[in-house]
């Protein structure tokens, strides 16, 4: 029998080192899973996961790209297979990793009739992806394989290969050598950016003459960690880190002052508002209200993306290149500052931060603390554990609770936010990693909305994992939590509950029902037994946690116009707010900045 044109794209998959592809079948992709069966029978298969939503398998790909640094790849027939991918497409755009598309189509000979899930796949996939391309016959498979995949790895983009029913059916023709016809090839390799010599110097210049200097780095910081941290003590710096960013560098350094923004710490809000230098690394933090203001400091910013340069803040030197191999550069023009006065009063408020956020996770709360959830896990966690957090007020608890150590690897849906994530995210890492512990931490809007499902691919592949250690924490608060703090804080509402109210589900007894371990909590001396139990279970375990909705996800500091909102949501007749945890509430109140 011929090579049919899906027999040549499996292979050409193969051949750029593809492994594993998340999907869900349909009859728009059957010619390519007809070849990754005959593939597999011949024993140069590429691992396919079925999973229960394309829009997860798109989350899988991106979270395959990130624990991983190889390209994510997913799967879907055409239509509204095609159509669900999008959400987890553009968490892979948003955050910078490489990830491949595959969809199918309707037939080239009914394209254009309006015909059953025939959609301009090219143009809906068009803003999300830097390449997109439908094959319209065998021979252009080669080159739009072969350049969809340098593309999406070479710029850290997303690309999607859209497949016709008949022309994965079809015999494969290899490119002729005449007119009308490219050939291409495989391959590629990450070359080396460092900036010129010149711009290094004036980038020096302004980080010697830094008496306060501050350091925010971001996911694009990876693999840097022992230069960030030569480069902190040689300027007398303090490290804050975005979202992303926050495995790059271990909490239990005393100049790390944790994470930054809406979710972030007080010493990483006052080394900005106090800083004259600041060096931002791998970064896209996009709120600028928690940056210096303008005129403040000096700033020098190094990133591999030249898009990303100048973005964020008024930069007077931007150095296009890798952040180790840039950093490598630079260190020999700095100059190791005498005054550590700066440093060490980083570290004092790192220090006392960390305290006030261990009498945070204590206060009592009815019935747990979800402060205390994360709290409780930090330090039971193995040192190559994989956490991955969703969206929502259980992110404020990663961010801030979630005391990382070095060779701990952690992320979520970082500039698309997106809900539902988690889940996703952890049975990638668990895939990519099967002898790694993984943790989820999921909120019970993001549980219900298609998380819940997931555990049931769960349910499917876990005994094939070489370790079963996987669980997932759900806060189950029976509220929209962190919309329900953003009605009150941001909009000065008191909490609708017609909006959110959600419903009261067991998720550890589905958990058991799928024959998963399940755990229930509602008392929180019981968190430390049940974190044990979970991450010792021979199987995969979901904790369900009975949180307070009442304690406050507040940003470092309110604002004026914030605590206004929130006096407001009282005035109004916001019940809930009564009872926040007065002290935590008192505290920050206290705080205001105008």
């Amino acid at each position: 029998m011929s090579e049919m044109t899906s027999d040549f794209f499996v292979q050409r998959l193969k051949a750029w080192g593809v492994t594993r592809i998340y999907g869900y079948a349909g009859d728009g992709i059957n010619g390519v899973l007809g070849a990754l069966q005959r593939a597999e029978t011949e024993g140069e298969g590429i691992e396919f996961i079925q999973v229960r939503h394309e829009e997860m398998a798109a989350f899988m790909a991106t979270a395959h790209a990130k624990f991983t640094g190889e390209l994510g790849v997913c799967l879907s027939t055409g239509g509204p297979g095609a159509t669900h991918l999008i959400t987890g497409l553009y968490d892979a755009q948003l955050d910078h990793v490489p990830v491949l598309a595959i969809a199918g189509q309707a037939e080239t000979t009914v394209r254009g009739a309006s015909y059953q899930q025939e959609l301009n796949l090219d143009r809906m996939f068009s803003d999300v992806a830097a390449y997109v391309q439908e094959v319209s016959a065998p021979a252009q498979a080669r080159h739009v394989t072969d350049r969809a995949i340098r593309i999406a790895i070479a710029g850290r983009e997303v690309s999607v290969v859209i497949l016709p029913k008949d022309v994965q059916d079809t015999p494969y023709e290899a490119p002729a050598q005449k007119h009308g016809f490219t050939r291409s090839g495989t391959g590629y390799s990450v070359p080396s950016v460092v900036p010129k010599a010149g711009d290094l110097e004036r980038a020096a210049d302004i980080l010697n003459a830094g008496g306060k200097v501050a350091i925010l780095i971001g996911a694009g910081a990876r693999g840097a960690a022992p230069e960030i941290i030569e480069t902190a003590r040689v300027l007398g710096a303090g490290v804050a880190k975005a979202l992303l960013g926050k495995d790059v560098l271990p909490d239990d350094l005393p100049l790390v002052t944790g994470a930054i923004g809406l979710l972030g710490t007080k010493p990483s809000s006052d080394m900005m508002t106090e800083c004259d230098t600041l060096l931002l690394i791998g970064t896209g933090f996009p709120w600028a209200e928690f940056l210096p203001k303008d005129g403040q400091a000096r700033a020098v910013q190094i990133d591999l993306s030249p898009a990303m340069l100048g973005l964020r803040y008024p930069v007077d030197v931007n150095l296009h290149g890798d952040a180790a191999e840039t950093l490598r550069a630079l260190l020999p023009l700095l100059h190791r500052k005498e005054d550590r006065g700066w440093q060490d009063e980083i570290e004092k408020g790192v220090i006392a931060w960390w305290k006030v956020l261990e009498e945070r996770a204590m206060a009592a709360a009815n019935p747990v603390n979800p402060q205390r959830v994360v709290w409780e896990m930090s330090p039971r966690l193995p040192a190559d554990a994989i956490v991955t957090s969703d969206s929502g007020s259980c992110a404020n608890w990663y961010a801030r609770d979630y005391r990382v150590k070095a060779g701990q690897r952690a992320s979520l849906s970082g500039g698309l936010a997106s809900m539902g994530a988690a889940v996703p995210y952890a049975i990638a890492a668990k895939f990519a990693h099967p002898l790694r512990p993984v943790v989820a931490l999921v909120g019970d809007g993001a549980m219900q909305m298609n998380n819940l499902a997931e555990l049931i691919t769960v349910q499917k592949y876990w005994r094939r994992w070489a370790d079963p250690r996987f669980v997932v924490c759900v806060f189950n608060n029976g509220d929209l939590n962190e919309v329900t703090w953003e009605q009150r804080v941001m909009e000065g509402n008191p909490r609708f509950p017609t909006t959110q109210d959600i419903p009261d589900v067991r998720y550890a007894r589905f958990a058991e029902m799928l024959g998963l371990g399940g755990i229930y909590v509602n008392n929180p001396e019981q968190l430390g037994a049940a974190w044990q139990a979970a991450l010792t279970a021979d199987r995969p375990t979901v904790i369900e946690v009975k949180t307070d909705p009442e304690v406050a996800p507040f940003p470092p500091h309110l604002t004026l116009e914030q605590a206004k909102g929130f006096m407001s949501a009282m005035v109004k007749g916001d019940k809930g707010i009564g009872a926040v945890i007065a002290d935590t509430a008192r505290q920050l109140i206290n705080e205001v900045k105008g």
